[in-house]
């Protein structure tokens, strides 16, 4: 259940981990290739070069049909607290640090962020702790508003996760006060 916080609603723990489970099922089913390029990224060293990262996009198209396809069936308040989740996780890496490595324009940077958090939760989290670990020039712009589409799709309408923030670059101010 969705927890409340000063009025706002904000992914519960549970939320949370359903969300990460089913990036990682969608992941899983695509095999040993993508797994190893996947478990390279959150332990890089930023300052070894970045040959051989982006081959993991090749496989985003595919990771995307997966979360499609496991996301089937599920019902409204399902895909609002998933769509929750999602934004939240764009907001809390919309910070002028993760922008100073991954650059672009402020669409280019909210696709950037799709690209981190479709490459799950371990790249996430390392590049929440530690943005150079991020990758420049990199979108996964399907990911961004990813469950709300499918919201809309299935039931006509935007999802309202009544979270109070924007996944919008540049809307965290806690991510770019000086």
């Amino acid at each position: 259940m969705t927890d409340l916080v000063d009025g706002v609603r904000v992914p519960s723990v549970e939320e949370e981990a359903r969300f990460w489970a089913l990036v990682e099922e969608a992941w899983e089913r695509l095999g040993d290739e993508p797994a190893a390029l996947r478990r390279a990224l959150p332990t890089r060293d930023p300052a070894a070069g970045d040959e051989g990262l982006y081959a993991i996009d090749a496989w985003l198209d595919r990771f995307l049909d997966n979360l499609r396809q496991l996301a089937e069936g599920l019902s409204s308040r399902e895909l609002t607290d998933l769509d929750r989740v999602l934004e939240r996780k764009l907001h809390d890496i919309d910070r002028a640090d993760v922008h100073e490595v991954t650059d672009g324009s402020d669409d280019g940077f909210l696709y950037s962020r799709g690209h981190i958090v479709a490459l799950g939760r371990d790249f996430y989290e390392a590049v929440h702790a530690d943005p150079t670990v991020a990758l420049p020039d990199t979108a996964c712009e399907a990911m961004c508003y990813f469950f709300a589409r499918l919201h809309r799709e299935r039931f006509g309408a935007w999802p309202e996760t009544g979270s109070g923030i924007s996944r919008e670059s540049c809307t965290n101010p806690a991510g770019w006060s000086a």
